[in-house]
């Protein structure tokens, strides 16, 4: 079981920077993959960046590559999303969601947290 809670979304400029986190608990976490997904209005929820277990392995969708930054303190059970050079159309409620394997389909994830609304002003 792994229960999970997003905070650091708001509102930000076009160009600016946030740093969602995503703090968990439940003894599970260290063995999750963490992915981060996102809702906008009137968009099919989408994945945006997926943690392995160890911090090693990332995986990021295109259009966030090169801004986006995911990472994880396995010590303090919190996985971090990064976001530079902020656009518009990041705007979505953000979510992060756990799995025992490594994948970046939002099917495959058992526990998510409640997101956190990102908006970006142009």
């Amino acid at each position: 079981q792994v229960q999970l809670v997003e905070s650091g979304g708001g509102l930000v400029q076009a160009g600016g920077s946030l740093r969602l986190s995503c703090e968990a608990s439940g003894r599970a976490f260290s063995s999750s993959s963490i992915g981060w997904f996102r809702h906008a209005p009137g968009k099919e929820r989408g994945s945006v960046a997926t943690v392995s277990r160890n911090g090693v392995t990332t995986t990021y969708v295109d259009s966030v590559k090169g801004r986006f930054t995911i990472s994880r303190d396995n010590a303090k059970k919190t996985v971090y999303l990064k976001m530079n050079s902020l656009k518009p159309e990041d705007r979505a409620v953000y979510y992060c969601a756990a799995n025992t394997g490594y994948s970046v389909d939002a099917h495959q994830y058992n526990y998510w947290g409640q997101g956190t609304q990102v908006t970006v002003s142009s």
